[in-house]
């Protein structure tokens, strides 16, 4: 999923590129709201982020732009505007949200994560967006959430893309190369510490016991596996 991130500070661009990149989401930065503008023409993001107070063009003029093109584009303001006043026009003029500067690195992502189930109730349905059952496990896609009986547990939008790669290949051992132009993209560059430490993260919350895992499986200087 892309997502245009519009933001004339760079490093709070940074920061949120990196949040954005860590949750898997395919990020194009713009520094002003003309090539904002120009990015959702040639880039076709699935959804945008933009702060309102940016050089050549504002947010807001921004948004009226790509409303027009788009008019069901997911948009959230990110801004240090805090008056009730201006959280109100961003709404009106189409914001899917609003987050306030200085911000938190989980509210950034819960709303992220908000807006992605939103670009997903418009999608049709597709292959990769079905539930799949992984063991007494319940993937839902389309909520970046899996379910053990009465429990649910937040998933990120890199959770859904490992856990439907194993659950496509089940039974096949998937070696470290093939996850990570699948799940983090052919222009990341592949770190094996990265990709354990993320395995290991998802495991705590999705395997009975993590030191003994069901559904991820350790294959030894290969990579993982779902056995079904």
């Amino acid at each position: 999923m892309k997502v245009l991130l519009a933001e004339d500070d760079p490093l709070i661009r940074g920061g949120l590129a990196e949040i954005l990149n860590r949750e898997g989401y395919s990020v194009v930065e713009a520094g002003d709201g003309d090539m904002a503008v120009q990015l959702f023409h040639s880039e076709a993001p699935d959804f945008v982020c933009l702060d309102i107070m940016m050089p050549k063009s504002s947010g807001y003029d921004a948004c009226k732009k790509i409303r027009a093109a788009r008019p069901r584009v997911p948009i959230i303001f990110i801004s240090a505007k805090s008056e009730e006043i201006d959280k109100v026009v961003g709404l009106e003029m189409g914001a899917d949200d609003y987050i306030v500067k200085p911000f938190g690195v989980k509210e950034v992502i819960a709303r992220i994560r908000a807006v992605t189930r939103r670009c997903y109730a418009v999608r049709e349905e597709s292959s990769t967006s079905r539930i799949f059952r992984m063991g007494d496990l319940e993937v839902f896609p389309r909520e970046l959430r899996a379910r053990r009986g009465d429990s649910t547990i937040e998933l990120s939008l890199r959770d859904i893309k490992i856990l439907q790669l194993l659950n496509e290949r089940r039974g096949q051992a998937i070696d470290r190369h093939t996850i990570f132009n699948q799940c983090w993209g052919e222009m990341y560059l592949p770190n094996s510490r990265t990709l354990d430490q993320h395995i290991s993260q998802l495991r705590k919350r999705i395997e009975l016991s993590p030191k003994t895992p069901t559904i991820i499986r350790t294959v030894h200087g290969v990579g993982y596996r779902f056995d079904g």
